[in-house]
């Protein structure tokens, strides 16, 4: 049999670095011979969703014999709602993630360039490269960004740039009056992303970009997620808010039916129930809050997170440090020779990471 590789794969894709997700508690079990592994790798919601959701979910389950409804108009119309805006400024997507890669496949050609502060969400060089285009990182000024920076790395051949708030995985989010001021240098022409995955836990005083931005700025689209305060990472839901020009040349790129029938009724309910939520999210808060305190009462400096989970730099003893956290049960994220991302559980949960953390460095 021939040792060549069936197919000849596109360049781009056969020299993609694949999506790593965090490691899952029980893989972690096998690995060191443990039990009770707890994990805070994936910024999930720890608690389960809502019985209006799981009732929605569990109904949906019995129609699956037939396809969702392609452009998941109610729940489409429900984020409308919501939102104060009309139903051609909304598209739904197979997570946030699935939104992105569409905004790629709508806009970037080969050659293209894309601007991101960096580090960021490692989805963007991945698309970057899938499409052939040129990632334009821009330096991150003390886990935050430097939009003058930004805009001033926008070229002729720039397509998207690419802003993460709060930033993944550093924690810092950006005020809506410091993104008008760098979209006032961007030409209209170029697409820029504002990917709110964790919207719902940061300070109502950094601004809607909905409402602040997207009225004087029609190239602005706004990402939202159901994954995080909503609690269903594992039905893949979200949502852009945008133009409508936007939202029907991405609608083009939607894989049929990519937004599953469960997944519909699942972030229909939780959208009807989203008060029901809040309680949820203040605990998160909270708890964000309170390990942040401990982490600084115990010597560690961290940029100031508005997301669900908080971020060390650690340099070189990254990796050392997320392995004997991993040994004594609690699973990070790690990001080599730079830090681990450390996910907001519940107090219980959180309690374990502080005591693993203060015993691995003592």
């Amino acid at each position: 049999m021939s040792a060549e590789s069936p197919g000849d794969v596109r360049p781009a894709v056969s020299q993609l670095p694949a999506y790593r997700p965090g490691k899952g508690a029980a893989q972690a079990e096998a690995e060191h011979g443990i039990i009770d592994a707890i994990k805070l790798a994936s910024n999930e919601n720890p608690y389960a969703p809502i019985p209006p959701v799981v009732d929605a979910i569990t109904a949906a389950a019995v129609g699956v014999n037939r396809y969702s409804d392609h452009r998941a108009g109610e729940l489409r119309s429900a984020i409308a709602e919501w939102h104060g805006v009309g139903d051609d400024h909304v598209t739904v997507g197979c997570g946030s993630v699935g939104l992105i890669q569409q905004l790629f496949l709508t806009y970037v050609d080969p050659g293209d360039e894309v601007v991101t502060p960096w580090r960021s969400f490692e989805v963007y060089p991945i698309d970057t490269m899938l499409m052939g285009a040129q990632l334009v990182p821009v330096p991150l000024a003390d886990g935050a960004f430097d939009l003058d920076a930004v805009a001033d790395a926008v070229t002729e051949r720039t397509k998207l740039v690419l802003i993460a708030t709060p930033n993944n995985p550093t924690g810092p989010a950006v005020s809506t009056a410091a993104l008008r001021a760098t979209l006032e240098q961007i030409p209209r022409r170029v697409i820029v992303l504002v990917d709110e995955a964790y919207r719902e836990f940061v300070d109502p005083s950094f601004g809607d970009p909905v409402h602040d931005l997207l009225p004087d700025f029609p190239n602005v689209v706004v990402s939202r997620s159901m994954s995080k305060a909503y609690g269903l990472a594992g039905l893949r839901v979200g949502y852009l808010v945008a133009d409508p020009a936007v939202v029907t040349e991405v609608d083009k790129t939607l894989l049929p039916f990519a937004v599953n029938l469960v997944a519909q009724a699942g972030a229909l309910a939780a959208v009807r129930h989203r008060a029901e939520y809040q309680p949820k999210i203040d605990v998160i808060i909270s708890e964000r809050e309170r390990v942040v305190s401990e982490l600084e009462a115990a010597g560690w400096q961290l940029f100031p997170t508005q997301a669900n989970f908080v971020y060390l730099e650690l340099g070189d003893r990254t990796d050392g440090i997320y392995v004997e956290l991993e040994r004594r049960g609690v699973v990070t994220r790690p990001f080599a020779g730079e830090g681990i991302r450390v996910t907001i559980g519940t107090p219980a949960e959180n309690d374990r990471f502080l005591a693993a953390l203060a015993d691995v460095i003592s």
